[in-house]
């Protein structure tokens, strides 16, 4: 298997796999790069052409569509990429049950489409959450010989898989939005994009499910998956229950700021923790007898993460109106507050999120579950007193409060079971924030007598916090060797070189 040669090869020639969780994280981050750059165009494109009430409305939809998926949540990916033994006879049940499991959400949304149109306020919503269903259907047929790629760290076939959506949404929706103008757009974008990864799983993948149902295998797989059942229900309460209220209590137009908000401010996490993750964990699962190893890759991917995220947020922070005026438009202006309160939560998020693939791939599923227990309790307390007096800005404070709550319980636990010890934890972190706070104070500074009101000042302004962030970065790293350069060198050298191992023969 590439895998094992995979293996082989870093074995031969003395690098560990904790190298090679860095370099794949590395690798998948700069693929989702490409990924995230049509999402990029496909937003401010479609935030130009629709309203914020057309966010709303999708918004609810997805919300509803969420709401069923997490609460029927099998668990079965993350126990099939988990397991050590072979996976093969366990694939035709777990496809089997997903198939049913898709079909009977199809129904239910159908059939409930009226009263969530009713409990929003929204009557334009119902036919949204019944075409929507069709997601489902395509994502419960995909091919579930996919998991082979997460599971065997063949990320250029996820990308492949992946990037295909992500392409046909891109196309459809923009398509459909210049001519139609309306919500729709956003519908018939995610729906044809499910069904053009549902295609592409049968075309990249040989293996070919069939229908099949052994009791004892999916009593196995749910032993493991009961707990990402707990915790993708806690995860959701959590980062949708927000969107809940806000629908329901501000109505749909604050929904749709609130939810644009979320996403731009939330890159860090979204777009660096959750990519890398997937690497992280089906190598940490390899490394789960191994403590050492197991505590040096996470040192590192942490070292990574804490790179990446604190000057991404902090661009964010600073340039939120800009960015908004300049590609949204000023009628999303009113997100901007909500947007920069959520980006340091997002921030936050990142850091600790790097913890969870620990705990997965050594099953240890019930401290996540503990932990999120801690985090909704936070959120369920503060949430409706800071949103009736603040609106979205005071959802966004109470989701940044229960996320730092949740942060420190996660840093803790962590830090305990790898035994990485508070001063390597916290080397990790400190240089990316302090050189993240200078390049602020610099470009807070600039910003005071010069507006950035068109796109090649604020390019000329990314560029600056870039280099204002690397030259402090350089200077720490000279002065506390950090060995951040070390690293990243390291695993461009690795990342080359396995560039011929993984080809096929």
């Amino acid at each position: 298997m590439k895998i094992k040669k995979l293996i082989d090869n870093f074995n031969d020639s003395g690098k560990s796999l904790s190298q090679h969780v860095v370099r794949g994280g590395f690798w998948v981050f700069l693929l989702r790069i490409t990924q995230q750059l049509f999402n990029f165009v496909r937003l401010v494109i479609l935030a130009r052409v629709l309203s914020p009430n057309d966010f709303g409305l999708m918004g609810i939809a997805l919300l509803t569509m969420a709401t069923l998926d997490t609460f029927s949540q099998t668990g079965f990916q993350q126990a099939l990429i988990q397991k050590k033994e072979d996976i093969k006879p366990y694939l035709d049940s777990a496809w089997t049950v997903l198939i049913l499991r898709g079909f009977i959400l199809f129904t239910i949304l159908f059939f409930i489409a009226p009263y969530v149109a009713t409990f929003f306020n929204a009557p334009e919503a119902k036919p949204i959450v019944q075409v929507i269903g069709f997601a489902l259907l395509f994502q419960a047929f995909t091919n579930i010989g996919v998991v082979y790629f997460q599971r065997e760290l063949e990320f250029n076939k996820q990308f492949i898989y992946q990037l295909s959506g992500t392409l046909v949404d891109f196309v459809v929706a923009i398509s459909t939005a210049l001519i139609l103008k309306s919500v729709w757009a956003l519908v018939f974008g995610l729906v044809t994009g499910n069904f053009a990864k549902f295609v592409v799983s049968y075309l990249i993948h040989p293996y070919r499910p069939h229908l099949s149902l052994d009791l004892e295998k999916m009593k196995e797989l749910f032993g493991f998956g009961k707990w990402i059942l707990g915790s993708s229900i806690l995860v959701f309460l959590i980062t949708q229950g927000d969107d809940i209220f806000v629908g329901k209590l501000l109505g749909a137009t604050a929904l749709g700021f609130y939810q644009m908000a979320y996403r731009i401010s939330n890159i860090p996490a979204t777009e660096i923790t959750h990519v890398i993750s997937q690497v992280t964990f089906p190598a940490y699962s390899k490394l789960q007898d191994n403590i050492p190893k197991l505590r040096e890759a996470y040192l590192k991917v942490l070292q990574i993460t804490a790179f990446l995220s604190f000057p991404i947020a902090g661009l964010i922070f600073v340039l939120a109106p800009d960015f908004t005026k300049i590609f949204l438009g000023e009628k999303w202006m009113p997100m901007v507050p909500a947007m920069q309160v959520l980006t340091l939560a997002g921030l936050i998020r990142s850091i600790a999120a790097t913890s969870g693939p620990i705990f997965k791939a050594v099953g240890k599923m019930r401290i996540d579950t503990e932990l999120q227990i801690i985090r909704f309790g936070v959120l369920v307390a503060l949430i409706y007193p800071f949103t009736a007096y603040w609106k979205i800005l005071g959802t966004s404070v109470a989701v940044f409060l229960s996320i730092l709550v949740n942060a420190v319980g996660y840093s803790f636990i962590v830090v305990k079971f790898t035994q990485c010890g508070i001063k390597n934890f916290v080397k990790m972190i400190v240089p990316p924030l302090i050189s993240g706070t200078i390049m602020m104070l610099v470009m807070f500074l600039l910003k005071i007598n010069r507006n950035v009101e068109e796109i090649w000042k604020f390019v000329l302004f990314v560029m600056l916090g870039i280099f204002t962030y690397f030259f402090a970065l350089y200077l720490q790293d000279k002065l506390f060797n950090y060995k951040l350069g070390t690293l990243l060198k390291k695993s461009l050298i690795l990342f080359r070189r396995n560039q011929y191992v993984s080809k096929p023969d």
